[in-house]
């Protein structure tokens, strides 16, 4: 969820103080860039997973609080809406078979939360937008209890002046007000983390975008909001219109949204921060004691408080991460992508292969001689992202090379056989490339990944007598059986005839 903050309310001082320090804090960073020891030696990969809590009739169970106090570990976090959570996977290497240690001890986990959150009337579930939440759930009582979220909701609408307009055409369209980021609470995603060096950060950056459209395509898991089926990954879009701080005339004036793909290829971590202070006003001016200047003069390593923030409330696809932290006893900055591309779900073993699948390929894309980027323009990886999102598995993608082609015929003949590559390269071991890259060519193969398994499994049910609701409610009741089984998803069955 990010840190706290001790208040909801910023004075016009607080916010001129702000800018001025998220600008020193960005000269110390550009410093710190050419002449700090950054901890990059043993690349490290995590993964945070935002999960949904449902009742015993599969809707949205308002109650995180409950169900936290139950699970009692640190790795669970709230997020913003009440019927939301957040595993965070500690950071470990690839190499080997960590993958299936990693795989075994996240489900683990889950279901270890899952059988307490039981005691407090809830189940957790793994999706990109629980299918049962409906209009009526985010009216009262939908927040996380938490500062940091009412500020956000605040400073979000005032910036706006006006109601949000959520307007989103797909098979179905939907169309309707909100007063509150409530619908944002709705788009539940796995991120991905790899630690790089400062040198390495653009080229793993400008893989990540180009690769945001392919994963997206084969992991789209979000087909339904508020009972209408919409996007293939309909979190994208819902995500994008549920923050903009921008009212019409500014969207008209060019006014960069803060849900953002970007605009261009980099050349270094900088270019993004730089943009972030440059086009971006602030959200949540929360000021720290930190003197950044002082800190580097003193041979302290600066933790660049405001700069973080504001980083956090820019909602890149990949983001740019900067932190500090302690190896043996020595406190170091290390700079991370995070990638957040993909849906929660629909199964820990999807999951693992969503990763394997970025990871590899972005090892091998990374570090090209003539890199993919400088044969493809940035609006073309853009494009790839926003058709990915609409059509999921039945996307077609440009590639260098082949021109636009299937997402899964570009998979199948171009992708996988690089991200294994890419794994080799990691070190990964032979039995865990198979395994996980194997989820990837079923998904391509079937056509089938969680959105369309949503989507026909529906549509099965509602032929068969039930209304919509009824269908959404029984579909996400055999989903829930799916995942706990851990079966990949492109061998799920729809319910039985």
């Amino acid at each position: 969820m990010g840190e706290e903050l001790t208040r909801t309310e910023f004075t016009r001082a607080h916010r001129q103080e702000y800018r001025r320090k998220v600008q020193q804090c960005l000269d110390v960073f550009e410093t710190m860039l050419s002449t700090s020891s950054f901890e990059f030696g043993r690349p490290l990969t995590g993964m945070e997973i935002e999960c949904n809590l449902v009742d015993d009739t599969y809707q949205p169970a308002m109650r995180n609080d409950d169900v936290l106090a139950s699970i009692a570990d640190p790795a669970y976090q709230t997020e913003l809406g009440a019927y939301n959570i957040e595993f965070n996977v500690p950071p470990r290497p690839l190499p080997g078979h960590a993958a299936f240690d990693l795989a075994n001890d996240v489900r683990a986990s889950l279901n270890a939360a899952e059988t307490k959150a039981n005691k407090a009337g809830a189940h957790i579930v793994m999706i990109g937008i629980l299918p049962t939440l409906m209009p009526e759930h985010l009216e009262t009582n939908w927040m996380s209890d938490s500062v940091r979220y009412q500020a956000l909701n605040d400073s979000i609408f005032t910036a706006r002046g006006e109601d949000i307009v959520i307007d989103i055409e797909g098979p179905e369209r939907l169309r309707c007000d909100a007063a509150t980021i409530a619908p944002e609470s709705a788009c539940t995603s796995m991120q991905l983390h790899l630690q790089v060096s400062p040198g390495d950060f653009a080229n793993n950056w400008n893989a990540a975008q180009v690769l945001a459209g392919p994963q997206l395509a084969l992991g789209a898991n979000s087909p339904f909001f508020f009972g209408r089926q919409l996007w293939a990954e309909t979190r994208v879009e819902l995500f994008a219109q549920a923050t903009d701080t921008r009212p019409d005339e500014l969207k008209s004036q060019g006014v960069r949204p803060r849900v953002w793909f970007g605009e261009r290829w980099i050349t270094s971590i900088f270019d993004l921060f730089e943009e972030n202070v440059r086009y971006f006003p602030s959200l949540l001016p929360e000021l720290s004691e930190e003197d950044p200047e002082v800190e580097l003069a003193a041979g302290r390593i600066p933790r660049l408080p405001e700069l973080r923030l504001h980083n956090g409330t820019v909602y890149r696809w990949n983001r740019p991460v900067y932190d500090v932290v302690e190896t043996d006893g020595v406190s170091r900055p290390h700079l991370r992508v995070e990638n957040r591309v993909l849906p929660a779900g629909p199964t820990v073993t999807d999951s693992m292969a969503n990763a394997a699948f970025y990871y590899g390929l972005l090892r091998t894309l990374s570090e090209e001689d003539r890199p993919l980027w400088t044969k493809m323009s940035f609006a073309a990886a853009e494009a790839n992202f926003l058709s990915a999102a609409r059509y999921g598995i039945d996307a077609r993608l440009y590639w260098p090379g082949l021109g636009e082609v299937t997402a899964d015929e570009l998979t199948l003949r171009v992708l996988l056989p690089m991200a294994d590559e890419g794994l080799i390269r990691w070190g990964v071991a032979a039995e865990v490339r198979d395994e996980f890259l194997g989820a990837i060519e079923g998904r391509a193969k079937s056509g089938q990944n969680g959105a369309s398994w949503q989507v026909s499994t529906v549509r099965a049910l509602e032929d068969g007598g039930l209304s919509r609701p009824q269908a959404l409610a029984e579909m996400l009741r055999l989903y829930c059986e799916r995942m706990h089984a851990n079966l990949p998803v492109h061998l799920w069955t729809g319910p039985a005839s």
